[in-house]
Formats: structure tokens, sequence, C-alpha cells
């Protein structure tokens, strides 16, 4: 039997100093949640979708409950996964204000022939099977109105790191990463970054690992780069896992003028990296039944 493992991160970008703490007791217990349903026997899937759907109801992140506003003031949620044993992913993008999108994604791969849903019919589809929780009353914060009424009148914002994530190793050697995001602050409604893209935003394999993918979508998008961080990385075992993950981010982000870049992934031996180009992000991890391991990597 292989060691079960977890790593959870928050976002790469700047968070704001009123909640550096909060992002590490949210990593904290998101990875704890994934951790208790692998300790429990239950899979990598069932295990990042613990932990995603944890840090989709803090609302200090970027997803779900912590969202934020497009240019129309409008909550527009993307996610995605994807898991070893079959190359099965699901995902979905562009869909109006729901809290728990890593449901819908979850609910496309296992439910449908397809990979990807968006907008209004993805909202349809689990409408019509019972999952998800929609309304501009399960996502709005004080936070998102503050930020977008901010960004409108002209102010410069630290923006708060984007995007939440994890990747999962279960008992029986199984991988599974997942995904989750409310997008860019102000962004043109009808964008999608790298979240919910299959190869750039996430991407699990039995011989290569699991990774998810933050920071500036269009710079992941163009370098496929979780798929690319799992072949970099590939063959590779223990300490020197880390620095190949960590050069490939570097690069990613230099290409684009210090742009927010980072990741987590998991080899198949139960190795992790936690890599980032930004000024933080949030992370935590929890291995077997010890302790979980959680901070703020600046």
């Amino acid at each position: 039997m292989t060691t079960p493992v977890i790593v959870v991160h928050g976002g790469a970008g700047k968070v704001a100093e009123d909640l550096r703490a909060s992002a590490v007791t949210g990593t904290r217990a998101a990875a704890a949640a994934g951790q208790a349903v692998l300790l429990a026997g239950g899979s990598a899937e069932a295990a990042v979708i613990a932990a995603v759907r944890t840090l989709e109801d803090d609302p200090g992140f970027n997803a779900g409950r912590g969202a934020c506003m497009n240019a129309d003031g409008v909550f527009e949620a993307d996610a995605a996964i994807m898991r070893s044993r079959d190359l099965r992913s699901g995902a979905v993008a562009g869909v109006r204000e729901v809290r728990d999108t890593i449901l819908l994604a979850a609910l496309v791969m296992n439910e449908t022939r397809h990979c990807l849903l968006v907008g209004d019919n993805a909202a349809r589809f689990a409408r019509e099977r019972g999952v998800g929780h929609f309304g501009r009353e399960e996502v709005w914060t004080a936070k998102a109105e503050a930020h977008f009424t901010a960004v409108r009148a002209g102010q410069q914002l630290d923006n708060r790191a984007d995007t939440v994530g994890a990747v999962a190793l279960d008992a029986r050697g199984e991988l599974c990463a997942a995904g989750s995001t409310g997008g860019v602050l102000y962004k043109l409604p009808g964008r999608v970054g790298d979240t919910p893209m299959v190869g750039s935003g996430l991407y699990a394999h039995p011989e290569l690992g699991a990774c998810a993918t933050t920071g500036l979508g269009e710079a992941i998008l163009t370098h496929v780069l979780a798929y690319a961080a799992l072949q970099r990385v590939r063959g590779a075992a223990g300490e020197a896992v880390t620095p190949l993950a960590a050069g490939l981010v570097r690069e990613v982000s230099s290409r684009w003028d210090g742009a927010a870049v980072g990741l987590i992934l998991l080899r198949p031996d139960g190795t992790a990296a936690v890599v980032h180009a930004s000024e933080h992000m949030s992370w935590a991890i929890a291995r077997g039944d010890a302790a979980v391991d959680a901070g703020l990597s600046v």
C-alpha cells in the first residue's frame, strides 16, 4: 500500500497583509479535510474534492464564496478535476454565481462523455441533477464588492492570490488533481484562464504524477504548464524534483514580465513540490497520518 499524500495551494500572487494568517489557516484546513478522506481509505478524487470544497467555502480565497467579480459585476467561475487511473477529466467554465464549482466539474467527469461544459448550459446540466449551490447570495462578499468598486474607480489594489487547487495520491497509488477559481478581478465577461484547461491548469497521469497550477492564466496556458512541469520532473525523485519544477516556473514567469506563476505537484512515488514565482503562495501538505504542514511562501 502507498502512503497517501495531499498537497493544497491557495493561489500564487500577492496576499494582502490582513489575509496572510488566514491564508495559512485555510490551506491547512483544506489539507486536513483531504487527509481525513485518504486516511479513511477514500480515493484521491474524493480527497481533492474535499480539499477544494473547503477552500471554496472560505471567503479569503478567490473561489466559490470568495470569488471576485468581472467587469460587469458578475461572478463567473471555472473549475476542473482529472484523475490518473483512466485519464478522465471534467471541467466547467464561465458558470455564473455558483459556490461549489468543483462539484460541477466532477459531475462532468463522472456523468458525461465530455470533458468541458461552459456557461449557462453547464449550470443547467448541474441544476437538473441537483448539484451545486447557485445564486448571488451564495458567492457575494463585502470583500468582492469593495475590490470591484475600487478597481472600477481606477484604484490599484494588491491583487489577492488567485485560484485554489489540490493534488493527491491515495493508498492504491492513484493520483488526482483539481482546481477552482473566480478568475481575474475585473476581467472581461467570458474570459477563461488556465484552471479548467487540461494540460495547462492541471494534469494527472499514472507514470508522470499530478500537478495543479496557479497564477496568470494567459502565461500558464501558453506554456501548457501542468503537463510541462510533469514532463520536466519525469524520472526525478527526492530533492531533485523541486529545483526542476522551480526552474520551469521561473522561466514562464520571466517570459511574461515577471507574472505570478506557481504550481504544486506529486510524483507517483509521493515526492511533492511546491514552487512559485510570485510574492506569496499559501500551501499545505499532509503525508500519511502526520500533522499537516502549512505556510505562506515568500
